[in-house]
């Protein structure tokens, strides 16, 4: 139960939600809001989180999030507040359409968790719940909008958990939730996702950059102050009424951009973005913002390569704004973007928040086209749920072109899309009957790379039908997905007689034909769905002799007793190395250490060279050595995203003294001896072993790459450190992991 300071809190943050919800005075809608209040007040009444607080603060939280930032409406609100209760208490769905409506119980419904019902060793947990998220997208969009307003509460209240969860939580929140949120257009929300993230993943970098952040913020102010002065000037004498927004970039973005360009934080010019938001009439938006375009160029030189014109064409997401760079006055150049009150509104709480806020019948088409192309790209529910996850990953870091039919209608499509892309896009008929296409009048191949401004004609053929090279050729989910049923329709008319074949040959064998066997026999085999093992049988691809194979290495594994191969279950006593991994975290987390050599236990990933001093995780592959990752590593981010419940904790041994591989990366001045002075140093000072030395040298500029051998960060540290005390070194760092 709750203490009388707790109940206080409750309330002051109950009345923060209410105050902060747009619609609060819907006499109606506020009955519901308080029921659902109630409800999970008391459902959640005996539950704590790991910080010690009372549960309820959570759902509260989100609901507040979805009121404030998401501007959703009173349903979003009260399943946000019961977003926990089915899956944590005794309540029912039934209960929830009962007390509430079908609605509420068909959105709550989506938002529960998937629980133990998948193979740790084949599929990811998280990667099945991310698939059956999305899916649910089609039933009611404000499942997604939800479950990112849970998710940015759980990333702010993250401190209190494990060091390995932590690293879970934010690398799947990086990869997967942060790009959801843009692909949405919650600007603001994907921020905080991407800058949360990058505080547990990289602490010391976060640290850095905030607090260089706050350290310039007087001399920046005084900078916009002068930069902003004639920009007011001339939109006062021009009669024009707007408001001047200052952003600054986010840590994660300012990161982003130091690594990419190899940069320290003082020459990261684009630090901020000036932000004029005029008040302009619906039908006047384009004239008004262009207008305010040709008034700042007036005043400041643009860089013409660094126009952006997202009203003429808004972003797949519904962003609309002009963007522009300019040359100041004191030779910075500076970022503006230039938009109306309702493009902003849209920017800042999404386009999909700004329909269901304010209800604008009018958008109904354009919010539904714009769902329908989400929709669409994750279709296919038959799909694998890693396959799914890939599928989803690239649809949304991947950027648009645009394409014209021979009529001059414009299609967005991905960057990477093909003429066959283009074919599926328009019609699954004309995809499917595809033979070739005229790209600007020239006749090109199905799998020909379109680019922005290209426009297409798809040539078809009733003869012609999907092959499976085609899968090769396309890389939007909607073409994949209709190629992929194409294929899986051929292959069910062999389903019945490669059933009846398998059967034969277990029969054969002694084997018992039972659904968990053929399982075993189809994992063996490596073949991701039933429908193809019976059509690979069927056209005698596999048969007796990969049955045999099968079974006499499951024999040596221990997996099955002479006599019925397929019939004895795992030996307890012979367990698999992940299992065993599992059992020691479980039970004696602090004995998985690293060092003294490497042993068959584990490996070193070669993607990021870890060595003894950086944070580390181990990544359990199936029937493999224990691979370890530093937590900065992009593919070890990616994994954990995907096989979160794989990482197991990971330490050094403080005895430590084998060595392990590391690079350094350098740019300097080529003079004579400056080489010299990089080995002496390395060599003889450090008495450090080089195993090798790249060199590109080119108009008095060299760039390097040195891979050494030392014991430590801290060895491969004060290495660096001396390095960086050569007068003609101008940047030396350690490689970063490979992305």
């Amino acid at each position: 139960m709750y203490s009388e300071s707790e109940r206080k809190e409750i309330t002051d943050r109950y009345r923060k939600l209410i105050s902060s919800w747009k619609n609060r005075n819907d006499v109606q809608e506020a009955k519901m809001v308080r029921k659902a209040f109630n409800l999970a007040l008391e459902a959640h009444s005996d539950m704590r989180r790991k910080s010690g607080e009372p549960y309820v603060y959570h759902p509260i939280e989100v609901a507040t999030i979805c009121a404030a930032d998401l501007r959703l409406d009173y349903i979003s609100i009260v399943c946000a507040l019961l977003h926990d209760v089915v899956e944590d208490t005794e309540y029912l769905l039934e209960d929830m359409e009962r007390m509430f409506n079908p609605r509420v119980a068909l959105i709550i419904g989506g938002l529960t968790k998937i629980k133990g019902i998948f193979d740790d060793g084949t599929r990811s947990v998280q990667a099945e719940y991310f698939k059956r998220m999305i899916l649910v997208l089609a039933e009611d969009m404000r499942v997604i909008l939800i479950k990112l307003a849970d998710r940015l509460h759980n990333m702010r209240t993250l401190e209190h958990m494990k060091r390995e969860s932590q690293l879970k939580t934010a690398s799947e929140t990086l990869i997967m939730y942060a790009p959801l949120a843009f692909k949405m257009g919650l600007y603001n929300i994907k921020t905080e996702l991407e800058d949360l993230s990058l505080k547990f993943t990289e602490p010391e970098i976060y640290s850095h950059i905030s607090k260089q952040v706050i350290t310039s913020e007087d001399e920046r102010d005084r900078f916009i102050n002068r930069f902003i002065y004639p920009i007011k000037n001339i939109l006062a004498k021009h009669e024009t009424s707007y408001r001047i927004h200052v952003r600054t970039k986010s840590v994660y973005s300012i990161w982003q951009k130091m690594q990419k360009k190899d940069i320290p934080f003082e020459d990261v010019y684009d630090i901020f973005a000036i932000r004029i938001i005029i008040d302009s009439s619906f039908e006047n938006e384009k004239l008004d913002c262009w207008k305010v375009y040709s008034l700042l160029t007036d005043v400041y030189k643009p860089k013409h390569d660094r126009v952006r014109d997202w009203i003429s064409i808004p972003k797949a997401n519904g962003y609309e704004a002009l963007h522009l760079t300019v040359m100041s006055h004191e030779g910075r150049w500076v970022e503006i973007q230039i938009r109306t009150n309702r493009m902003d509104e849209i920017a800042e709480s999404g386009f999909a928040s700004h329909h269901y806020y304010k209800n604008i019948t009018d958008e109904n088409k354009v919010i539904e086209e714009w769902l329908s192309r989400i929709r669409e790209q994750f279709q296919n529910q038959d799909e694998d749920a890693l396959s799914f996850l890939d599928d989803f990953k690239l649809t949304l870091y991947s950027e648009e072109i645009y394409i014209f039919t021979p009529k001059g209608d414009m299609i967005k499509l991905p960057v990477g899309s093909t003429a066959l892309d283009f074919a599926y896009n328009i019609h699954s008929e004309i995809g499917d009957r595809s033979i070739g296409a005229k790209v600007n009048l020239s006749l090109v191949p199905l799998n020909y790379q379109l680019k922005s401004g290209d426009q297409v004609e798809i040539i078809t053929s009733k003869k012609q039908s999907p092959q499976p090279d085609w899968l090769d050729y396309v890389v939007t989910a909607r073409a994949k997905n209709y190629i992929n049923e194409y294929l899986k329709s051929q292959k069910k008319m062999f389903f019945k007689k490669g059933r009846e074949k398998l059967e034969k040959h277990f029969g054969e064998l002694n084997i018992e034909f039972t659904k968990g066997n053929v399982k075993r026999f189809q994992d063996y085999s490596k073949i991701p769905g039933i429908i193809d093992l019976y059509y690979k049988v069927a056209i005698d691809e596999i048969g007796i002799k990969e049955i045999k194979n099968c079974c006499l290495k499951q024999e040596k594994n221990q997996w099955f007793n002479a006599l019925i191969p397929f019939g004895r279950s795992k030996n307890l006593d012979s367990k698999s190395l992940g299992e065993s991994l599992a059992d020691q975290i479980r039970n004696k987390p602090e004995e998985v250490l690293l060092g003294e050599k490497v042993d068959p236990d584990y490996n070193i990933a070669k993607c990021c060279n870890p060595i003894p001093g950086d944070d580390v995780i181990g990544l359990i592959i199936p029937n493999k050595p224990i691979l370890v990752h530093r937590t900065n590593c992009k593919l070890a981010m990616d994994m954990m995203s995907s096989f979160g419940n794989r990482i197991v904790k990971a330490k050094w041994k403080g005895e430590d003294s084998v060595l392990f591989l590391a690079g350094l990366q350098f740019t300097g001045i080529d003079k004579i001896g400056f080489i010299y002075q990089i080995t002496d140093i390395i060599s003889k000072k450090h008495n450090i072993k080089i195993r090798s030395f790249h060199l590109d040298s080119s108009n008095e500029v060299s760039e390097g790459k040195i891979m050494v051998y030392v014991n430590d960060t801290k060895k491969l540290n004060d290495l660096i450190a001396d390095l960086k005390k050569i007068k003609k070194m101008k940047k030396i760092s350690r490689l970063n992991p490979e992305k």
